[in-house]
């Protein structure tokens, strides 16, 4: 149907969990979803469709980067009718009090750049969280008793960071964690009238250099995608 998406119009569900790694979207696929089933491959960027709860629930990757989560998620939106879009992904923490394996819940995305700038022009937009899907990941976060912190997060544009100076300024205003994508689904999301959160489980740490090992991602990386899913459905 599109360039980067081959699944049909009803393969695509009106929730899309998107984490950024395809191959963690088949993990999270077939973890937490019934009967899941592949709706995309194009690129290699799986796309899962299922249920959770009996609810119809699609996991897509967007691949690293703002500018494929553009793609993705204009094409999920304006095509395939997603509503609600959920970011499920990793953060580097910028604060002492985040610890690694704690679960960031981005209120706000802080960013130097996104694909929209253009759009933008020099309108300094404030990319947010729908607050619906915030309190109600807040509220699941507690249920599960996982450590969670709320509030903004920096998506940067580029991976191999030459700034210290901007790590320093961003610790120093508050910034709990760094990623790559979340500024940019909430710009899409606003632009198109649907609901964005994101929510990121922290894999490394820029201050103390601790790194969750490999071997333990997948099972630190569930908490978030139960939230998520909860987030989603306003389970109580």
């Amino acid at each position: 149907m599109t360039p980067h998406i081959n699944a049909k119009l009803d393969d695509i569900a009106e929730t899309v969990l998107m984490p950024g790694d395809p191959r963690r979207a088949k993990w999270a696929a077939e973890n937490f979803l019934t009967n899941p089933r592949l709706v995309n491959e194009v690129r290699g960027m799986f796309g899962f469709t299922g249920t959770y709860k009996g609810k119809p629930v699609t996991i897509h990757g967007s691949g690293m980067g703002m500018p494929s989560l553009s793609i993705y998620a204009n094409e999920l939106i304006t095509v395939y009718g997603a509503k609600t879009l959920i970011r499920i992904g990793s953060c580097g923490a910028m604060q002492h009090h985040v610890n690694v394996r704690d679960v960031v819940i981005a209120m706000t995305a802080t960013t130097m750049s996104t694909p929209s700038r253009g759009i933008m022009r020099d309108l300094n937009f404030a990319p947010c969280a729908d607050y619906n899907l915030l309190e109600q990941a807040v509220k699941a976060a507690r249920r599960k008793g996982t450590p969670t912190h709320v509030g903004g997060i920096y998506s940067s544009d580029v991976f191999y960071d030459e700034r210290p100076d901007l790590t320093e300024t961003m610790t120093r205003h508050g910034i709990l964690g760094v990623e790559m994508e979340a500024a940019e689904l909430y710009l899409v999301a606003a632009r198109h009238g649907a609901k964005a959160l994101a929510i990121c489980t922290v894999s490394d740490h820029l201050i103390t250099h601790e790194a969750l090992p490999p071997e333990d991602r997948e099972q630190s990386f569930g908490d978030m995608v139960e939230i998520a899913l909860s987030a989603a459905f306003g389970e109580e």
